[in-house]
Formats: structure tokens, C-alpha cells, sequence
């Protein structure tokens, strides 16, 4: 009964649209005062607490080295390089824009970034190619959550500090579902192209270009491998990885490519200080809601009721599936995995899932809600850059939200998949 009260409270606060992070510390003051005699001065602990963490502190690094390759001139030689290895293929540009998302985000570790900065660059010369902007914006906003889903990804450190499993077998396990999404994509991309008659844009390559291009954007390409590759050699942790990536971002940004101007830091600091006060806000308040319902036993009864259930594991699977891609479509990823890990995971290993692959299954399934209504923050964010309205958005991106959901069913009963590569 105590549980119902706080998920009405919960609910009522959306309904009357109070932000997510305000709203999940207010629902679990208001259940403490009215349920419980707990001391006052335990919640400011609790929202500390949930931050006094060292894997944590990768994410607000991550963000700030993501916001240096972004104004670094890295995602335009990011672009090029692309041009050079698929601009013969039909539909060339809408295959440039994937590739160029998937390298950035390897870089960045985050959706909204890879959509805002290559999406800037590539939707006006795909309408100038031909493409319909709608499509071309449609494009961008699902690439771009690829950012959330190859490493480094913020939401991978968030649920590996929040399950208690090694951020970098998540890491490891992230990248052939991560290329296996981009394939989808590129695949469905040419079939849509090929219908409309898009590509027009064909550009003749030879390897003289693609040497050039790889030369131009071989600084940018050669970062994921020294930070992944510190990290699986065991020369640094993610935590340290993540600085490592703010130093070499800001070295090549500002001193070699030289596109990072003094005036630019205060922006790049202020934009990084801010997406990282808000993440850090969502996981305060996120964890002192998940205190409340580790209390309330609501993990274990949830885990209790589906391991009950007369019915397969199979079923039980496509269940968490059907939840994570109903939560995700309102609420903000961050605090769907804070919230939900202590309540699926007990389920998901109890059926027999490794925490590392459910992680990934969790992942792949917000990533799906950052496109979809209404929360989407990449369609927002796309419209936004694309210059079109969310509506009209909304039409075009569903051939893309349906590809992603076939590679969540993929990726969930197939394991080899995202643990092929740790073993």
C-alpha cells in the first residue's frame, strides 16, 4: 500500500509536468514524511551519497571531452573521411551521416551531442542534395543514438556504478551492438533511398582521396583506440580514461587543428557545467527514490511477481523489453537507469541473463525512448538543428524506431552479441 502511495504521488507530479529530478525527490519526501518517522537530515545524506562515487566521476569528463570534439573541428574531418569511404554507394550522404555518427560517437559518448554536431553539418547539404529535410533530420536524430550505446557512453558508467558490474566489460560489450545498429540503419537508409530516389549525390573516391580524408581526421579516428585501449590494457580505469580523453580532445582541438579559441572555453565550460549539474541533480534525487523503494522491498516484490509467473523466460524477457521501451518513452534516460537497474536486474538474472548483456539491453532500449514521444530528446534536439517541426519529425522517424526495436529483440536473445567480445 505504501509503495501505491508513492507512485501516485510520482504520477500526479508528471501529470502537473514538474521536472523529473524535482519530482522523484519530491515524491520521496512527501512518502517519507506522510510513512515513516525517518530524521530530515538523512535525505540531504542520502542525495550525497548517491554521488560519492568513483566511476561516477567519469560521466562529467566524458561530457566536458564531448563538447571539446565538438567545437574542435573533429566531427568535419569526421565527415569527410566518411565521404571518401562511402560516397559512391547510392544514397551516399544518408550513409556519410551514419558513419559520421558512429565515429563520433565513439568520441563523445552521447546522443545528443552526436546529433547536434554532425547533424549540423550534413541535414543542409543533404536538402541541398535532394534528400527531404524531414528524412535527412529523421536520420541524424536515430544515428545519433548510437552516442548513448558504443563507448565511451555516459549511460553505460551510470548503470555499471549502479549494478555494481565492471564499466569496462560494459564498454567492451557495447561496440558490436553498436556497429550492428549502424548497419541496420545504413541497410534501411538504402532501401528508403533507393524507393524515393534519393542520391543523387554520388561522389567519385579513389584510395588517393580516402588516404587524404584518413590523414585529415586520423588524430580524431586514433582517440577511441588510445582511450579504449588504455582502458582494456589495464594502463588506466574509465575514471582515468575519461580525463585522458578531456586532455587529448582540448591538445587537438586547440593546439593542432586550432579550431578551439580562448573565447570558446568559457562556453564549452559553462554548456559542460550545466549538462553535468543536471545529470548530477537526476542521480541525486533518483537515488534517494530508489532508497525509498529498496525500503518499501519493491525490487524484490516485482522480482518475486515475475519469476512467479507461470511462463517462459522467453515471455519474461520480451516483458522487461516492453517496460524499458514503455519508460523510456517519458522518461529521461539517466533516471530511468538509476530507478530501474535495482528492479529489473534481480529479474533479469534470475531468468538467467548476464548483468553485462542486460545492461546493454537496458541501453538499447532508452536509447530508443531518446526518439521517441513524447520525451525524445534527440527529435527535439533535431528538429531544432534540422530545421523542422517535431510533428512532421515524428512521421519520419518511425522506419527507424522499428529497425532499432528488431535489433533490441537481436540483441536480447542473442548474447554473443554485446558478450562475444569479452570472452
Amino acid at each position: 500500500m505504501g509503495s501505491l502511495l508513492l507512485f501516485v504521488i510520482l504520477l500526479v507530479l508528471f501529470v502537473i509536468s514538474v521536472p523529473i529530478a524535482i519530482a522523484l525527490g519530491l515524491a520521496s519526501v512527501l512518502f517519507l514524511l506522510i510513512m515513516t518517522d525517518m530524521p530530515l537530515i538523512t535525505l540531504p545524506q542520502r542525495l550525497f551519497a548517491s554521488l560519492d562515487s568513483f566511476p561516477l566521476m567519469a560521466a562529467p569528463f566524458f561530457i566536458l571531452a564531448g563538447k571539446l570534439m565538438e567545437h574542435g573541428g573533429i566531427s568535419e574531418r569526421l565527415v569527410d573521411f566518411a565521404k571518401s569511404i562511402v560516397g559512391q554507394v547510392k544514397g551516399g550522404l544518408a550513409h556519410v551521416a551514419i558513419i559520421a555518427c558512429m565515429f563520433f560517437a565513439a568520441l563523445s559518448g552521447s546522443a545528443a551531442a552526436t546529433t547536434a554536431a554532425i547533424g549540423s553539418l550534413l541535414i543542409p547539404a543533404m536538402v541541398k542534395a535532394g534528400y527531404d529535410r524531414n528524412f535527412a533530420t529523421a536520420i541524424h536524430s536515430a544515428a545519433g543514438t548510437t552516442g548513448i550505446i558504443i563507448p565511451p557512453s555516459v549511460p553505460l558508467v551510470l548503470y555499471g556504478v549502479s549494478a555494481g558490474v565492471s564499466v569496462s566489460g560494459l564498454f567492451i560489450a557495447g561496440i558490436l551492438p553498436g556497429i550492428m545498429i549502424g548497419v541496420s540503419l545504413m541497410l534501411l537508409a538504402f532501401v528508403i533511398t533507393t524507393i524515393k530516389g534519393y542520391g543523387s549525390d554520388l561522389e567519385k573516391t579513389n584510395l588517393k582521396k580516402v588516404w587524404v580524408s584518413f590523414k585529415r581526421a586520423f588524430l580524431a579516428l586514433i582517440m577511441p583506440v588510445i582511450i579504449l585501449g588504455g582502458i582494456y590494457g589495464g594502463i588506466f580505469t574509465p575514471t582515468e580514461a575519461s580525463v585522458v580523453a578531456v586532455v587529448y580532445g582540448f591538445i587537438v582541438g586547440a593546439f593542432v587543428y586550432k579550431q578551439i579559441k580562448w573565447a570558446q572555453m568559457r562556453e564549452i565550460l559553462v554548456s559542460s557545467v550545466v549538462t553535468t549539474s543536471v545529470i548530477l541533480f537526476i542521480i541525486s534525487t533518483a537515488g534517494l527514490f530508489g532508497m525509498v523503494l529498496t525500503r518499501e522491498q519493491v525490487p524484490q516484490s516485482v522480482a518475486n511477481f515475475i519469476s512467479a509467473m507461470d511462463t517462459s523466460p522467453v515471455i519474461i524477457l520480451l516483458i522487461i523489453n516492453l517496460v524499458l521501451l514503455a519508460v523510456g518513452t517519458f522518461m529521461e534516460t539517466i533516471a530511468s537507469i538509476i530507478i530501474l537497474t535495482p528492479i529489473l536486474l534481480p529479474v533479469a538474472t534470475a531468468i538467467g541473463l548476464d548483468p553485462i548483456h542486460f545492461g546493454i539491453i537496458m541501453i538499447v532500449n532508452l536509447s530508443i525512448g531518446l526518439i521517441t514521444p513524447p520525451v525524445g530528446v534527440s527529435l527535439f534536439i533535431g528538429a531544432r538543428v534540422g530545421n523542422t517541426t517535431y510533428e512532421a519529425l515524428v512521421k519520419a522517424i518511425i522506419p527507424f524506431l522499428l529497425i532499432l526495436i528488431v535489433n533490441v529483440l537481436i540483441i536480447s536473445f542473442v548474447p554473443a552479441i554485446s558478450l562475444g567480445l569479452l570472452k
